[in-house]
C-alpha cells in the first residue's frame, strides 16, 4: 500500500530532474507563502500603513548592507568542483560578515538618529540597535543557503523556509500591540531559525577541520571577480528594489511608503515561491550546463516556463487589482490596488529575468551583469526623480514601473544573446503566453466591459476564470505546455 502510494506521488511529479528539484522547493515553501497571503488581510487590520512603512525602510537597510556582508563571495560557493575549496569560501564569507557586522554596530552607535531622520522615519531610531543583529543573522543564513544549494539538499532548504515563515507569522499576529517593531522583530527571528538547520550538516564535514588562512587567501584571489563586479551589480539591483520605499518615506510620507511596501510584498510573494526555487535550481545547474554546451537550451527552456507561469497572473492584476485589493484588505487599501495594476507588467518581467540573471556568475561574466544592473538602476532613479517633481506618488509609481519593465526586457534579451540562445525564441514565448492568457482570463475581460454587472455574472466570471487558470497551470506542471 505504501509503495503504491509512493509510486502514485512520483507519477505526479514532472519528468525532468530540473523540474523535480524546483517542485521540491516550491512544494516546501508554497504552503508557508500561502499562509502569508492569507494572513495579510488580518495584518492590514492590526497594523497601520506607517508600520509597514517602517519595516520596509528597516528591511531595505538590511538588504543594502547584505550586499556587502560577504562581498558576494557566497555566490561562488556552489561553483568549485573541490569541496575543500568551497569550504574555504564559506570561511572567507563568515570572516567578511563579522567585519561588516562590527561596522554596522559602529554606524548605529554614532549615526543612528541621523539615519532615521534622513529616511523620514524618526521613530526608527529607537529600534536601529536591531540592525546589526539582522545583518549578522541574515548574512549567515545567506552563506549557509548557498552551501545547501551546492550540496543540492533542496528538501532541507524548503523545510527551513517553511519554519521561518511560520514563526514570523506567529510573532506578527501575537505581538501587534507593540506596533511596527513587531514586524521588524518577526523578520529577524525568522531569519535566525534557518541558521542552525542549514549550518549543522555543513560544519560537521571533515573539510572544515582543514581550513587554513592560505586556502582562504587563495579562494579570495581566485574568485575576486565576485567582489569586483557582482557586489556592485547586487548593490544596484537591491538598491533599485529598495529605493522606492526609502525615497517615498523621505519625499512623500511613511504611510505612502507603507502602501507601496504592502503592494510590492503581496504581488511578489506568490511569484517568489516559484521564482526563488527556479533561481536556486537553475544556478546550481548552470555551470554544468555551460561546461557541457547546453546552457542556451537551459536558458530558453527555463525562460519559457517562467513566462507561461506569470503571464495569466499579470493580466488578471491589470484588469481587477483595485477591486481585488479593496475586497481582500479593506477600503483603506484601494490606492494599493491602483499601484498593483501599474506594477504588474514590471514585476512580470522581473520574475522572468531574476532567476536567469545568475547565469553571469555561473559563466564568470559578471561584468555584463554589472552593466545590466547599472542601466536598470539608472533608469529607475531617473523615473523616480521625474515622478517626484510632479508631487504625485501615483505618477511616480507609473513612471517607475514603466522604466523598470523596459529595462528588464532589455536585460532578458542580453541574457539570451550572451548565452547563445535565440532572441526570437523569447518573443515567441511572450506572444504565445499572451494569447493563451487572454483566452484564460476572457471571462474577467468580458466582465470589465459590463457597466453594472449582476452578482450572478460576477460569480460566473470569477469561477470560470479560476477554473481556466488552474487548468492552464495543471497542463504546465504535468506536460510543460
Amino acid at each position: 500500500m505504501i509503495a503504491h502510494t509512493k509510486a502514485s506521488i512520483l507519477r505526479l511529479l514532472p519528468k525532468s530532474q530540473f523540474a523535480r528539484s524546483v517542485s521540491v522547493l516550491v512544494g516546501g515553501t508554497a504552503s508557508a507563502q500561502l499562509l502569508i497571503v492569507l494572513t495579510a488581510p488580518i495584518l492590514t487590520r492590526l497594523y497601520l500603513p506607517e508600520d509597514f512603512g517602517m519595516v520596509a525602510v528597516f528591511m531595505g537597510l538590511i538588504a543594502l548592507i547584505n550586499i556587502f556582508s560577504s562581498l558576494r563571495y557566497e555566490l561562488a560557493i556552489p561553483l568549485p568542483e573541490d569541496d575543500q575549496e568551497a569550504v574555504n569560501l564559506v570561511a572567507l564569507c563568515l570572516l567578511i560578515l563579522l567585519g561588516i557586522t562590527i561596522c554596522s554596530i559602529l554606524a548605529v552607535l554614532f549615526f543612528g538618529v541621523s539615519i532615521a531622520v534622513v529616511l523620514g522615519v524618526p521613530k526608527l531610531a529607537n529600534y536601529l540597535w536591531l540592525l546589526p543583529v539582522g545583518v549578522l543573522f541574515s548574512g549567515t543564513y545567506l552563506i549557509f543557503n548557498y552551501w545547501t544549494l551546492r550540496t543540492k539538499h533542496f528538501t532541507r532548504l524548503a523545510y527551513t523556509k517553511l519554519r521561518q515563515t511560520l514563526v514570523s507569522i506567529a510573532i506578527q499576529l501575537t505581538t501587534f500591540k507593540f506596533g511596527g517593531v513587531s514586524l521588524v522583530f518577526a523578520q529577524i527571528v525568522g531569519q535566525s531559525l534557518g541558521i542552525a538547520m542549514l549550518g549543522k550538516p555543513m560544519i560537521t564535514r571533515p573539510e572544515f577541520k582543514q581550513i587554513t588562512f592560505a586556502g582562504i587567501r587563495q579562494a579570495a584571489a581566485q574568485y575576486r571577480r565576485f567582489p569586483m563586479f557582482t557586489t556592485w551589480a547586487g548593490l544596484l539591483n537591491t538598491g533599485g528594489n529598495q529605493l522606492p520605499p526609502l525615497v517615498f518615506a523621505a519625499l512623500f510620507s511613511v504611510g505612502e511608503a507603507g502602501v507601496y511596501a504592502l503592494t510590492h510584498r503581496v504581488l511578489t510573494l506568490p511569484m517568489s515561491v516559484v521564482g526563488n526555487a527556479v533561481q536556486s535550481v537553475f544556478f546550481s545547474n548552470a555551470s554544468e550546463a555551460y561546461r557541457n554546451g547546453h546552457l542556451s537550451h537551459l536558458v530558453t527552456n527555463v525562460c519559457d516556463k517562467l513566462v507561461q507561469i506569470a503571464m495569466p497572473l499579470a493580466l488578471i492584476l491589470v484588469f481587477v487589482a483595485p477591486d481585488l485589493f479593496v475586497f481582500v484588505f479593506g477600503g483603506n487599501w484601494q490606492e494599493s490596488g491602483e499601484f498593483a495594476r501599474w506594477m504588474s507588467p514590471w514585476l512580470f518581467l522581473q520574475f522572468c529575468t531574476g532567476p536567469l540573471a545568475t547565469v553571469f556568475a555561473a559563466i564568470e561574466k559578471q561584468h555584463i551583469g554589472l552593466i545590466m544592473q547599472a542601466q536598470l538602476f539608472t533608469v529607475r532613479v531617473i523615473m523616480i526623480l521625474i515622478g517626484a517633481t510632479s508631487g504625485s506618488i501615483q505618477t511616480t509609481i507609473v513612471l517607475f514601473s514603466f522604466g523598470s519593465a523596459v529595462s528588464y526586457l532589455v536585460f532578458l534579451v542580453v541574457i539570451f544573446y550572451t548565452t547563445g540562445a535565440q532572441s526570437n525564441a523569447l518573443f515567441r514565448s511572450l506572444s504565445r503566453a499572451f494569447l493563451l492568457s487572454i483566452i484564460v482570463i476572457s471571462p474577467l475581460f468580458y466582465l470589465s466591459l459590463v457597466p453594472e454587472p449582476q452578482t450572478s455574472l460576477i460569480i460566473t466570471s470569477v469561477v470560470t476564470t479560476l477554473a481556466l487558470v488552474f487548468l492552464r497551470y495543471g497542463m504546465l506542471y504535468r506536460y510543460g505546455v
